[in-house]
């Protein structure tokens, strides 16, 4: 399936499509609650992963020196959902209603695991032709050339760097100016190109450091509207539909989403895909623009 790009009309910002039949509702909540902060919805679930445990068992046991993680397993989920489920790649800036050009989703990553190591920004922008193995690779390959280095080494790090080091009054200035342009949607494109706060979703993979998931806030500056916390694989003894008890490997998460992009029942059928999907993990071999097949329950 070969990505196409949509015509740009007056209102489109560079980076989405301005949604001008979005519900009434959507639109007034756009204006009467005009901050990304004043919407949250918290979201609190725990995923059965054990047959995607033993999905990657298998698969890591045939290339012993390429190893497939959970992480990229998630990264590879959400982004099939987000392929099936085109509200959840919505935004709201400037009190107007976008739609995505493009599915995104960024995570942090640590150069080194001690206390004082730099952190990296990391964006992963997949087409519509991948599957698990290649945004694997991506992940893996992004990271390894990320470590590489103490220090940031160009993109939005570097540029961070160069604007820590402005005198206060004049950096005060010139965030003011640039959430002036955000507004707008005129922020120059080296600027927001790289930046999680300008993508999909915003990932943390708390699990790597053996922490549980947690809630995270959204920010006002940028269009990131979902952010998404990733615990720490652990078993439980969990009551089976047949009554049986039975030990599973579960994994918390944490959601905080932009409310005004879509509604809860919305929302709801969008983490039913997800534990779908990782209770079928083959699905991940499929490129991202082949359906599920998963049916939607009332």
């Amino acid at each position: 399936m070969k990505e196409q790009k949509q015509k740009r009309h007056w209102g489109d910002r560079r980076d989405g499509r301005w949604v001008r039949n979005a519900p009434g509702l959507q639109t007034v909540m756009a204006h009467l609650m005009p901050n990304r902060t004043d919407c949250e919805v918290y979201l609190n679930d725990t995923i059965d992963a054990t047959e995607l445990v033993k999905y990657l068992e298998e698969k890591n046991a045939e290339h012993p020196d390429y190893k497939t993680t959970i992480f990229h397993c998630a990264i590879t989920g959400l982004a099939r959902m987000v392929r099936e489920r085109p509200l959840m790649n919505r935004f709201i800036q400037g009190r107007r209603i976008y739609e995505r050009n493009e599915i995104s989703l960024s995570f942090v990553c640590k150069r080194r695991f001690t206390d004082h190591a730099e952190e990296a920004l990391m964006v992963l922008v997949p087409k519509d032709t991948d599957s698990l193995d290649e945004i694997s690779k991506k992940i893996i390959g992004d990271v390894r050339e990320t470590r590489k280095s103490e220090h940031s080494t160009g993109g939005v790090d570097s540029l961070l760097d160069s604007f820590a080091k402005i005198p206060r009054p004049i950096l005060m200035l010139l965030i003011r100016m640039i959430r002036w342009l955000d507004f707008w949607g005129m922020n120059p494109k080296f600027i927001t190109e790289g930046d999680p706060n300008y993508t999909t979703i915003l990932c943390s993979n708390l699990g790597s450091i053996k922490c549980p998931s947690v809630y995270h806030h959204l920010n006002n500056y940028g269009t990131n509207s979902i952010m998404i916390t990733i615990g720490t694989l652990h078993k439980e003894e969990v009551l089976m539909p047949d009554g049986r008890k039975e030990i599973r490997d579960l994994i918390d998460i944490g959601a905080t989403l932009d409310e005004r992009i879509a509604d809860g029942f919305y929302f709801a059928r969008s983490l039913k895909l997800i534990k779908y999907i990782f209770a079928h993990p083959k699905l991940l071999e499929q490129p991202l623009s082949e359906p599920s097949g998963f049916e939607y329950e009332n």
